[in-house]
């Protein structure tokens, strides 16, 4: 079976371990990660103290992002990781934001025509990951990872993610789908389940007729 480059993106809640599986298929396969980079988003630490002023902003910048994430893939040589697509930051961030009365209509219109558009550039990945994570392992992950612009968040609020989330991944067909039970999975104290997790992935790409390169 010849080599072929693939884009696999990695979903999930926050805190569910993107981009510490990104990390490890990087290390272990030789793939080339592209991270998140939450850190750079300007309107970050604001938006987590007044999610109604900073909303439509942050989410701006994220959806431009990602936007430029995924068209930049199309031209690299070799398999791709991707942490976190743009599918999810509309379809579970925003329209949280919206739902919970955090984004007006007014904005949250201009953000999904803008979204829809984005929709039409980018090509979908040849695999989906979507790391499935209760509230309680979410959290246990954001607090040992102490970003400080992380601690206001609520369980409720990762609870309405999570349930976006389901949501979202239940109708979602632009790609193969790989759900890893996070719940049982630590990849930092359990070597051995990473390696597990890898070797899933793998498999499945091999599923699809990929053997990635």
């Amino acid at each position: 079976m010849k080599g072929t480059k693939a884009i696999i993106a990695i979903a999930g809640n926050i805190g569910a371990g993107k981009s510490t599986l990104a990390h490890l298929l990087a290390k272990t396969k030789g793939w080339e990660a592209h991270l998140e980079l939450a850190n750079d988003n300007p309107y970050l630490a604001d938006f987590y103290l007044d999610m109604r002023r900073w909303s439509f902003h942050s989410q701006i910048y994220f959806l431009a992002r990602r936007l430029r994430q995924q068209l930049a893939l199309a031209h690299l040589s070799k398999t791709a990781i991707l942490d976190r697509t743009l599918y999810e930051d509309a379809e579970v961030f925003a329209r949280n934001l919206y739902l919970q009365g955090l984004m007006s209509p007014r904005d949250y219109q201009t953000y999904n025509e803008l979204y829809q558009a984005a929709r039409l550039l980018a090509s979908p990945p040849t695999l989906l990951i979507y790391l499935r994570a209760s509230v309680t392992t979410l959290l246990k992950h954001i607090h040992s990872r102490g970003r400080h612009y992380e601690r206001s968040i609520s369980p409720q609020y990762l609870r309405q993610l999570n349930s976006l989330y389901e949501e979202w991944i239940e109708r979602f067909d632009l790609s193969p789908i790989l759900v890893l039970p996070m719940n049982e999975l630590d990849f930092v104290l359990h070597p051995e389940e990473a390696s597990w997790a890898i070797h899933q992935i793998v498999t499945k790409l091999y599923q699809l007729g990929i053997v990635p390169i």
